[in-house]
């Protein structure tokens, strides 16, 4: 599994914003005309649909969508980066059009007062993010509720999220009553505070990604499925690291209360392992639903426990 690495450096550009080779930065493709701001640039399709490319630097710049099936996308994956860039008091991109498609895009520091900053607020629609960076903030990915929609994230990297110095924050990834979420060949590491993935939809697919808590502080649950849900968690690792507020167990099925059937849910073929310093024991699933939820073929260090229930 080939996973996103952490960027070694950033370009810090002057506004207005303008590329490295001194273009206007921000093209839609359909057009090809190219804009100096990113607002200008969304604006131009008019509510419709587009494709808006993005020129390698560094910006301070946000938007929010409030229509269509936008796709913003860098031109050089890794090699375009928003920091601190927040709108509505929200986040970067704020989205709630008919969807939204977010490809080779860093997102960093991304702070707000309420500690709900992050790189993408979605609020309605679909959502497909891949090659994506969330660096060093509060929130990467933060959700409303829409029930009728799916959010997809590929290849990403979420390190240095949850709560900020102040004690505010969040999540890596929070999703709230969405129709399904699904996360592949993703790494999340070096968790500040909070879940590493908090997820309230019904269905869920976490695939060949990584967890590693070893650098973690004041860190939760892995993967918190707040309300139960079915699906399938596979092929991931887990390193359960020393520095955790709770420590009890890695993926938790319902602690909030039953709303979603967990009687499909699948948890295979994983491996969690213990960071050094860890103290204690450990469960990989935590289940309160009261469903049988299947449990099998993972690859378990000592001290912990392939399952627990509602009394452990």
């Amino acid at each position: 599994m080939r996973l996103p690495l952490l960027l070694a450096s950033v370009v810090v550009l002057a506004a207005p914003a303008m590329s490295q080779d001194n273009r206007a930065p921000f093209t839609v493709a359909e057009t090809g005309r190219s804009f100096r701001s990113f607002d200008e640039a969304l604006a131009s399709l008019q509510g419709g649909d587009g494709t808006i490319r993005i020129a390698p630097g560094t910006y301070h710049e946000c938007v929010v969508q409030d229509s269509g099936n936008v796709a913003y996308v860098a031109e050089v994956p890794g090699k375009v980066i928003f920091e601190r860039a927040i709108c509505e008091g929200k986040a970067t991109l704020v989205l709630r059009g008919a969807s939204a498609r977010v490809d080779g895009i860093v997102f960093m520091h991304t702070f707000v007062n309420d500690g709900n900053g992050a790189g993408i607020r979605i609020e309605k629609g679909n959502l497909n993010v891949a090659n994506a960076m969330f660096i060093d903030g509060q929130c990467g990915i933060l959700s409303a509720s829409d029930p009728a929609s799916t959010i997809i994230i590929d290849r990403s990297t979420f390190a240095g999220l949850g709560k900020d110095p102040t004690g505010n924050g969040a999540h890596a990834v929070y999703v709230g009553e969405y129709g399904a979420l699904k996360v592949t060949r993703s790494r999340f590491e070096r968790g500040t505070g909070g879940h590493y993935l908090k997820s309230r939809a019904p269905r869920i697919e976490v695939l060949d990604s990584s967890f590693d808590d070893s650098r973690g502080q004041a860190t939760n649950y892995m993967i918190d499925l707040s309300n139960g849900a079915s699906g399938r968690i596979a092929g991931n690792s887990f390193v359960v690291g020393p520095n955790k507020e709770n420590y009890s167990t890695m993926i938790t099925v319902a602690p909030e209360g039953i709303k979603n059937s967990s009687a499909g849910l699948v948890v295979e073929n994983n491996r969690a392992w213990l960071a050094e310093g860890f103290k204690w024991k450990t469960t990989l699933v935590g289940n309160w639903s009261g469903d049988k939820v299947t449990v099998r073929n993972n690859q378990l260090a000592d001290r912990i426990a392939p399952e627990g229930s509602r009394y452990f």
